[in-house]
């Protein structure tokens, strides 16, 4: 029998300051932590792997590469967040960039990287909206990730988006895709999470 003394309710180790915290603690470069830059968006992981390295992508140091599809639903949650550096910068010495994605990553990567964007894409959530050249600003110190876009044009992009893949027919991943928590969740299967109270 699990005890629930050894579960954690779903709270942040340190209120209010997970992301000073990070700062501490990181590997990534500083000097990231306050900065606007431009989204270079990768679609799917099939697409990053098409693309990130190809001389003719449109991207500079400053810019932010945006993953999207790599949540739960998307893509089953991959290790995959720690987006590489494309291979025209890393040669020229970049060493890290901003990284968004609705992704997971090993605890050895390193970097100024935003992991489990919940909702994520496949769900029509916040990334599922960013395209390519849109300004997005990163502020550690106060806390927040803006897509500096308008709200009419968010709203006509919603409109805009393509219906959720259906659930496959049977089995495991008809299961996983009807049960699945977002990563805020633990990425848990709604059935195995204990009622509040319990």
């Amino acid at each position: 029998m699990i005890s629930s003394d050894n579960v954690r309710p779903p709270a942040p180790a340190v209120p209010g300051r997970m992301l000073e915290l990070l700062t501490e603690r990181s590997a990534a470069d500083p000097a990231l932590f306050e900065t606007t830059g431009r989204a270079v968006v990768f679609s799917s992981l099939e697409d990053l792997a098409a693309r990130i390295d190809d001389p003719d992508l449109d991207v500079e140091p400053s810019d932010v590469l945006v993953l999207q599809n790599a949540g739960p639903l998307g893509a089953g949650v991959p290790e995959a967040g720690y987006l590489p550096i494309p291979g025209k910068l890393a040669r020229s010495g970049v060493r890290d960039m901003v990284r968004i994605s609705d992704a997971r990553m090993s605890g050895t990567a390193y970097g100024t990287i935003v992991l489990h964007v919940t909702p994520e894409a496949a769900l029509g959530g916040p990334l599922a909206l960013v395209r390519t050249g849109d300004p997005i600003r990163l502020s550690v110190a106060s806390g927040t990730l803006d897509l500096l876009v308008s709200d009419e044009e968010l709203e006509a992009r919603r409109a805009d988006l393509p219906a959720p893949a259906p659930a496959p027919a049977t089995g495991y991943r008809r299961l996983f895709h009807e049960h699945v928590l977002g990563a805020d969740r633990g990425c848990d299967l709604d059935f195995c999470v204990p009622p509040a109270g319990d």
